[in-house]
């Protein structure tokens, strides 16, 4: 795959504000993007709406010319990934996530290479947001935290992929890593006054965009705003301020 900044480094404030379309129904999706068309870079649908017709639904988003991110957070044999990641490039999405296993994404750009598909930007999720040392050692990992984003942000490099998924305060010290060769996109963006919910690692936009962010998750700051388009608004101009 060629360099992400070819095809995918955002050109705008706009551009870098992804929505998280966290809601329950398609109905409850489909509101909230026409409540924010215009000031939302990209749409992310993940698995709670794709289990309730989400996946239709970002069909249609990108047909009607959004941009959408598939957060479906793959990881199987080698085989069914490499299947599967053709079948999403099929669907119009921009960008899709998977764990960043060496072997999984190695599997995911060898299904775009074989189809010669270079507009579906594939992400390694290093380690979720909502976890934090002790939550990593519970899970067996011997490594303390940094030390595994930046491994698995060097393999994701390796593999040829387009992007990392990380914390907003592991930016910074990845960006040496990764250089100019992967965008970065960073969950667990709180505006300031905004409570961290289930998310331990957290960042305002302002601070993530300094660290090194290329593009913001915003989720429930956003979807359960009153006025949705006057808080994504607030957050591209905090953008464009850090800019």
């Amino acid at each position: 795959m060629s360099s992400a900044l070819s095809h995918f480094k955002p050109k705008s404030a706009v551009d870098r504000l992804i929505m998280g379309l966290d809601v329950p129904t398609v109905e409850e999706a489909r509101a909230l993007v026409e409540a924010t068309a215009g000031d939302v870079g990209v749409y992310k649908i993940g698995m709670e709406l794709q289990f309730a017709g989400g996946l239709e639904l970002a069909r249609q988003l990108a047909s009607e010319g959004h941009k959408i991110f598939l957060d479906v957070k793959l990881h199987d044999i080698d085989n069914t990934i490499l299947r599967a990641v053709k079948n999403v490039a099929k669907m119009g999405m921009t960008f899709m996530t998977l764990h960043a296993y060496p072997k999984t994404m190695r599997a995911a750009v060898q299904g775009l290479r074989e189809d010669g598909i270079d507009d579906l930007c594939l992400l390694g999720v290093t380690v979720l947001t909502s976890m934090d040392e002790d939550d990593l050692r519970s899970a067996g990992y011997g490594a303390p935290l940094a030390e595994v984003v930046a491994a698995r942000a060097a393999d994701a490099r390796n593999a040829g992929m387009g992007g990392l998924v990380c914390a907003a305060t592991e930016a910074e010290a990845i960006k040496p890593i990764v250089q100019d060769e992967l965008v970065i996109i960073t969950p667990g963006i709180r505006p300031a006054g905004s409570a961290a919910g289930d998310q331990k690692r957290v960042m305002t936009p302002a601070d993530a965009i300094q660290a090194g962010s290329d593009y913001l998750v915003v989720g429930r700051p956003l979807n359960q705003a009153n006025d949705p388009r006057a808080t994504a608004k607030a957050i591209v101009s905090e953008i464009e301020a850090a800019l």
